[in-house]
């Protein structure tokens, strides 16, 4: 199959999800044609006759005051489905992405590209926070061929906002567990943690709805009670604020602000605890990318969260906001003998059962195929 893969290029869930199922896509021997501003950061080291990137272009025109991103994404999947042969437009993301893809089917010649949008979850509770966006994502969704979600919780919202009866595919996101894995070289322990302070871990984009502000918090609250360093990667809007709060704790000190990182494996694998304190997450793919690396997992009970953290298993949750419970369930993890070690592998085990590329590719495959035979 020909399909294009629109996506975001920029440090997040929904990119690296994208840019994940294409690479094994074109190994699978389909032919994909990524489509975004920039090449998307997993994808820049990566060598394969089967994957072809389009630039699209970032026009603007001062009179409109903006760039004109949704139709200069549409106008370059007009040209890539009548140049390639696209059969399959796969977009992340209900808006901007699938209503470009929709324009794009309309103005394309010949035949006309099948649309298969997949939801990431901003896209569904933006409504809630700027309900003027509720046409457009409607019609985004209506004018899918198929719609997939990465969680059951997100399946539902989706249904709620908008349809009750709609057909969704829960698809959920994978990790490749030889990838991300415990004692992975080189592993950067001795660097963070010279004198066997215990190592929590945090990744993200820093938007306010990861409340990495809570991250401080919780790990504030482990290090008055026992040697311990933490590890911010990302950067975002929130990154000034965290760091304001790091020197109001008391704790700047031993906090390491690593930025965005493309080899994130290698600091999940030296880690001794993950924190996901986000207020809501349509799955969490940073969560199994740390129990692929035997790494326990301290979120909150949002979103598609427990679907993937097993309570008392695989990680704790807390509710949204409640820092001194998630700060008590990472000491009892990191101050029990053997306890964090438990949960690591149990992790792990629960990882390599339900999400591995090889069952969940697939998925999306079937999905394709099943448009692609509709009328």
């Amino acid at each position: 199959m020909k399909i294009g893969m629109v996506c975001y290029p920029t440090y997040g869930g929904s990119g690296v999800v994208a840019t994940e199922l294409g690479r094994l896509l074109a190994k699978r021997g389909h032919e994909i044609h990524f489509i975004s501003t920039e090449i998307p950061f997993r994808l820049v080291h990566e060598a394969d006759d089967n994957i072809i990137f389009h630039s699209v272009e970032r026009f603007s025109y001062p009179l409109l005051g903006s760039e004109l991103y949704t139709l200069s994404l549409a106008s370059k999947i007009v040209q890539i489905a009548n140049e390639q042969g696209l059969e399959v437009v796969h977009a992340h993301y209900a808006i901007p992405h699938a209503v470009s893809a929709w324009l794009a089917k309309q103005a394309a010649g010949g035949v006309r590209p099948k649309v298969v949008t997949t939801l990431h979850g901003t896209d569904i509770t933006l409504v809630g926070r700027a309900p003027s966006y509720y046409p457009v994502v409607r019609f985004a969704l209506d004018q899918s061929d198929a719609v997939t979600a990465v969680s059951e919780w997100l399946a539902e919202e989706t249904r709620r906002e908008f349809y009750p009866g709609r057909a969704i595919d829960v698809i959920p996101n994978f990790v490749d567990s030889t990838r991300f894995r415990p004692s992975l070289t080189p592993c950067k322990r001795s660097r963070f943690a010279p004198n066997g302070e215990k190592i929590l871990l945090h990744i993200s984009n820093f938007r306010p709805v990861k409340r990495v502000e809570d991250v401080v918090r919780v790990f504030a609250r482990v290090q008055a009670r026992m040697p311990a360093t933490l590890l911010l990667i990302g950067d975002g809007p929130d990154y000034d604020r965290t760091v304001q709060l790091s020197h109001e704790l008391g704790v700047s000190q031993h906090v390491h602000w690593l930025g965005k990182q493309e080899q994130v494996q290698f600091y999940f694998s030296c880690a001794d605890l993950f924190l996901l304190p986000s207020e809501s997450e349509s799955f969490g793919l940073a969560a199994i990318e740390a129990m692929s690396s035997e790494i326990p997992v301290i979120a909150s009970r949002a979103g598609g969260i427990p679907e993937v953290v097993k309570q008392g298993e695989t990680g704790f949750l807390s509710p949204v906001g409640d820092v001194e419970d998630m700060a008590a369930n990472a000491l009892r993890i990191l101050g029990t003998n053997g306890l964090g070690h438990q949960m690591g592998e149990a992790a792990r085990r629960d990882v390599v059962a339900r999400y591995q590329p090889e069952s969940i590719v697939p998925m999306y495959e079937a999905v394709y195929e099943r448009v692609l035979a509709q009328d």
